[in-house]
């Protein structure tokens, strides 16, 4: 039987970010403290996540719907109360944002307004939590226009175009915990170990490789799409394109990034004429697009929108404005661009 030898020398998140914080003569541990609410919080979802087959009160949907529109699950709820409550208190924020809320969340009365914004989805991939698929949160952390106020942050300190970003990373809550992140200087990622409740530096030095054999995209709405996004679609999987791609969609942007992170490969979420009601893309640009803009950037990826923007040049100017989103390996959204 082969031996597991123990790793010694693994490093944790916290020890990290402080090593990380001493590299900075400027730094105050702000961030540092405040990434440890954020992974208070994640820890407290992966407990539910992993037992949401044996409580009634955690799968299944709500009667209620979300600020899209959406049927709320209830781990949905749940996640976003758990992180809202942890984040909001912990004296570096001065204003937030969630995916499931309408309106800005304010720093609550008798807390201390920090520096940093924080836009969170804490749920992605919800529609998929009572299939037991791999779900995620995704975070992005700005700082505020003018770092040196102690008032209440505004919605204008929270609509900042994305190359703008402190941090950017999500969560996913798979066959193991796994936190990805970025602060500007490259991509890391944790896992989760069980046994000492503690993320481990894991993947140190995370490249996406410059294409990949993977496309990701659902394709049952095809006869949607503007006809040079169907012409792209036809060549990838043709012997054309020297070898058909192999199609993998989850539906959960977490996990659809995540694998092609560390393969390769596209994930592309346009926008289609099913629906009047979301004519610019889906994909909300706060919450999802910009913060996986910018980590498939500092892993050596491009992210754009149908129209080959830029998606970190991008400045929203609402919470919840939508976006089209290519994202993956360098070269593949390279071919995307030259063909439409």
């Amino acid at each position: 039987m082969m031996q597991v030898k123990p790793q010694d020398n693994l490093i944790s998140l916290s020890q990290f970010l402080i090593e990380e914080q001493l590299k900075l003569p400027y730094a105050t541990g702000g961030f540092t403290a405040l990434m440890s609410h954020l992974v208070y919080a994640a820890k407290v979802v992966t407990r539910e996540v992993r037992k949401a087959g044996l409580l009634d009160n955690i799968l299944g949907s709500n009667s209620t719907q979300n600020v899209q529109g959406e049927t709320q699950m209830k781990l949905d709820e749940y996640a976003d109360r758990i992180f809202t409550n942890a984040l909001s208190i912990c004296g570096h924020l001065c204003v937030m944002a969630s995916e499931e809320q309408e309106d800005l969340i304010h720093i609550p009365e008798g807390y201390k307004c920090g520096k940093y914004t924080i836009a969170i989805d804490p749920l992605d991939g919800s529609s998929n939590i009572d299939s037991n698929v791999s779900i995620g949160t995704i975070f992005s952390i700005h700082r505020r226009q003018d770092i040196e106020a102690k008032t209440p942050g505004t919605k204008e300190d929270l609509l900042q175009p994305g190359h703008k970003q402190r941090c950017a990373g999500y969560i996913i809550y798979g066959s193991s915990t796994m936190l990805v992140l970025s602060t500007g200087n490259g991509v890391v990622g944790f896992t989760l170990d069980p046994s000492c409740g503690e993320f481990l530096l894991s993947h140190p030095n995370m490249k996406m490789p410059e294409s990949g054999s993977i496309y990701s995209v659902n394709e049952g709405n095809y006869n949607y799409w503007s006809p040079e996004f169907q012409n792209y679609i036809k060549h990838i999987k043709s012997i054309e394109d020297d070898k058909p791609r192999s199609a993998r969609y989850i539906g959960s942007l977490v996990a659809d990034f995540h694998r092609n992170l560390l393969k390769g490969g596209i994930f592309l979420y346009p926008n289609d004429t099913k629906s009047n009601k979301f004519p610019n893309g889906k994909l909300r640009l706060l919450y999802e697009s910009a913060p996986m803009a910018f980590i498939a950037e500092q892993a050596g990826g491009m992210a754009v929108t149908i129209k080959g923007e830029r998606i970190l040049d991008l400045h929203p100017k609402e919470l919840h404005e939508r976006s089209t989103l290519i994202v993956g390996s360098k070269k593949d959204v390279e071919q995307f661009l030259n063909f439409i």
